[in-house]
């Protein structure tokens, strides 16, 4: 079974939101909206399937990564998800919540050993996806 096929974005917590996309717009050219930025790119085994990865500044007092106490949240792509879940769930590991369906794909959230929130995305189909 695959298990994560890259890198779906890297989330952390900032105190003024505002200011640091300024700082990474000014001192980088990172041109964020509200979500942030994301990096495009093609998928290695299929160069006509476009893939992303997020880079989101998130306010300090944000809840989206409890319950770890990190101000900073992985997201990893996936290939199945909810085979994924039931394989981890098997091994022990935490999972968070439960399967959220959104209209980019399916989220699911596990921690690590540390009590880092990781979550787990199986994208939909780049031709299906509201966001590119």
């Amino acid at each position: 079974m695959k298990r994560v096929t890259g890198l779906g974005g890297v989330f952390f917590k900032c105190r003024d939101r505002e200011s640091t996309l300024s700082w990474y717009r000014e001192h980088l050219g990172i041109e964020s909206d509200e979500w942030g930025f994301s990096f495009r790119w093609l998928d290695k085994d299929d160069g006509q399937e476009i893939g992303y990865t997020v880079w989101s500044p998130f306010a300090d007092d944000t809840s989206y990564f409890a319950p770890s106490e990190k101000p900073y949240m992985v997201n990893f792509r996936v290939a199945n998800l909810e085979e994924l879940i039931r394989a981890l769930k098997d091994e022990g590991v935490q999972v968070v919540g439960e399967i959220k369906q959104e209209e980019n794909g399916k989220f699911a959230w596990i921690l690590d050993p540390e009590g880092n929130k990781i979550e787990l995305w199986e994208p939909v189909p780049s031709a299906e996806d509201p966001y590119l």
